[in-house]
């Protein structure tokens, strides 16, 4: 039973993608974007849980390699559309691009390397990155769902933060893709 706990935790999450692209952007709910983030924030709390505990049982699968980071890539980049898009507008679309080529370009880069017999293992500035990402996106997000009803007059201020830290985050970005282009020092058997 244990064994099935990570890929129905990653199941969940990719259910969780179009609940959270409905609600961004077509819901009729009064809560939409509070339902939204609260989706989001879910979704990221299984994917913590879903590594953890595949790790944990030893139970790492051909499902779960390829729908988790699957799920987690269309995750992050709807909601990092929904932060550049109106109402919001708490991010540079430039930003965005960034984000998006360069995890098109490692998808793909893995998938040669992988072709290749080159296994590349998460490293640091991988977590730096997706930590980085998440926590401007969940803070994003509970600011505009939660904050900004009570305080648009400071919604500037707020997009101005906002933008810097995810310009920040472009750069770690960035840095963690570089790491991708030499991966001579970690080639599998």
């Amino acid at each position: 039973m244990k064994k099935y706990i990570p890929n129905s935790l990653t199941l969940f999450r990719v259910v969780l993608v179009p609940v959270f692209f409905w609600l961004i952007y077509y819901s009729d709910l009064k809560y939409n974007f509070q339902w939204a983030t609260f989706v989001f924030i879910v979704a990221s709390i299984t994917d913590i849980f879903d590594g953890l505990l595949a790790r944990r049982f030893g139970v790492v699968t051909n499902f779960g390699k390829i729908m988790d980071p699957l799920a987690d890539k269309f995750l992050t980049l709807l909601a990092l559309v929904a932060l550049i898009s109106e109402p919001m507008k708490m991010m540079n679309v430039y930003v965005f691009y960034i984000i998006l080529f360069r995890e098109v370009f490692i998808t793909l880069l893995r998938q040669y390397y992988t072709m290749k017999k080159i296994y590349i293992q998460a490293n640091v500035w991988g977590k730096v990155k997706t930590t980085f990402q998440l926590t401007g996106i969940i803070s994003a997000l509970v600011y505009y769902s939660l904050l900004y009803p009570f305080i648009p007059t400071y919604h500037s201020k707020f997009q101005f933060g906002f933008n810097i830290f995810f310009w920040i985050t472009a750069v770690i970005t960035v840095l963690s893709g570089v790491t991708y282009l030499f991966p001579n020092a970690r080639k599998g058997n």
